[in-house]
């Protein structure tokens, strides 16, 4: 064991006993390089974050001229900065106009917890009904509402008043009442293995929730900014949410999650009390000016249209006897095999050829994609013929 690795698994407090342990000196593009200029190729966009690839110039270049203004001046809320407010108008500009008023934080989580809370407020109802097999985040009030029992024991007593539905299942849905204050979902279930709902359920949820007078959550926060094929899941289902949580990606790299609403549901949060949700880094500077540049370069290089068609590219190439099912949402995998055992081994022998592949936290059996929508069709096939040795190898 180096020095480096020493460090890292002492100094540094860890989040399982194997961690993946690769060591990275700098990044570009697709791919990742570690001190010894070993090159990987990053299929899960650090999980579903660098989605317009590792240092985008265009976003390292806002990045260099907001640190050349300034950076934190002070708590979300107060001070008028440029660069907060331009994120904002594009932001919703891409949005339905229902989502017009944006609150920034400082993660994914954070923006689960924000939206909680603004439902909760602006109904008066306790009462917030999830998902089974749902995953919205590590703080307590988002494992509250997160479906992984396993996850959730060893903290509890979490929030009270919280019921889980079956995702996909409309029977399920007289389950919202007058006293549910809100229904949360992730558009797309990612961490239970990119799950995918039919759009007559999510109408029919949006129905239930309009006739009981309950808040649709949706969270975006692995599925949004593009992952597949539009920039917000939500659009290819006709329905639009009234609380939109985003994250991961939204910053281009650097951390910033935000949630949305109609300003007369945010207007809430400003009195009874004053400060309702607050944040010290919410709305960072810097990260403001990284999530905008994304945005950016998402519309500028048009990189939605070609995610349904890389995708379908990628699905093609994996075919393979030992592949028991690919789900797919454009450029969001989850590829299931018959053990948990067999998609280790599959993992590890992709890392030791260089391409990085990784689990679920929830559905061992299968492994992840989501690479860079950036990615080009070369990098494609050389990527997927990497894994296919490393399927034929555990096989």
């Amino acid at each position: 064991m180096n020095f480096s690795q020493e460090v890292f698994l002492h100094r540094l407090a860890q989040t399982t006993n194997y961690p993946y342990l690769i060591s990275v000196e700098r990044a570009e593009g697709i791919y990742l390089y570690s001190p010894d200029g070993k090159r990987y190729t990053d299929l899960i966009s650090g999980i579903a974050v660098s989605n317009v690839g590792h240092r985008h110039p265009k976003v390292v270049d806002a990045i260099k001229r907001q640190l050349d203004k300034h950076l934190h001046v002070m708590v979300f809320g107060e001070f008028i900065q440029s660069v907060s407010n331009e994120l904002a108008v594009k932001l919703t500009s891409l949005l339905p106009p229902s989502l017009n008023c944006c609150y920034f934080v400082n993660s994914g989580t954070e923006a689960n917890e924000g939206a909680l809370k603004l439902a909760k407020r602006y109904t008066g109802r306790t009462e917030i009904i999830s998902c089974k097999k749902s995953y919205h985040g590590s703080t307590h009030g988002s494992l509250s509402v997160s479906g992984n029992e396993v996850k959730k024991n060893a903290f509890r007593p979490l929030l009270p008043d919280v019921r889980f539905i079956e995702f996909n299942n409309a029977d399920d849905l007289k389950h919202i009442t007058g006293r549910t204050a809100c229904v949360i979902m992730e558009t797309i279930q990612g961490d239970a293995g990119v799950r995918v709902p039919s759009a007559d359920y999510l109408q029919a949820v949006r129905r239930r929730c309009d006739e009981t007078g309950t808040l649709l959550i949706l969270d975006e926060i692995q599925c949004g900014m593009g992952r597949t094929g539009t920039l917000f899941a939500f659009e290819q289902f006709g329905i639009v949410p009234d609380i939109l949580t985003i994250g991961k990606a939204f910053g281009g790299g650097l951390p910033i999650g935000a949630f949305m609403a109609d300003e007369r549901l945010m207007k809430v949060l400003t009195t009874d009390p004053p400060l309702g949700h607050i944040t010290t880094f919410g709305g960072n500077p810097v990260c403001c000016a990284s999530a905008l540049a994304t945005l950016q370069v998402i519309e500028e290089e048009q990189l939605l249209k070609e995610a349904e068609q890389k995708g379908k590219l990628i699905e093609s190439l994996l075919t393979h006897p030992s592949v028991k099912e690919i789900r797919r949402a454009g450029l969001m995998f989850a590829i299931d095999f018959d053990t948990a055992e067999r998609v280790n081994k599959i993992v590890a022998y992709a890392k030791e050829e260089g391409v990085i592949c990784y689990w679920f936290l929830s559905h061992p059996c299968s492994f992840r994609i989501a690479p860079p929508l950036t990615i080009t069709e070369e990098e494609i096939r050389e990527a997927c013929a990497v894994i296919l040795r490393a399927i034929d190898r555990a096989s």
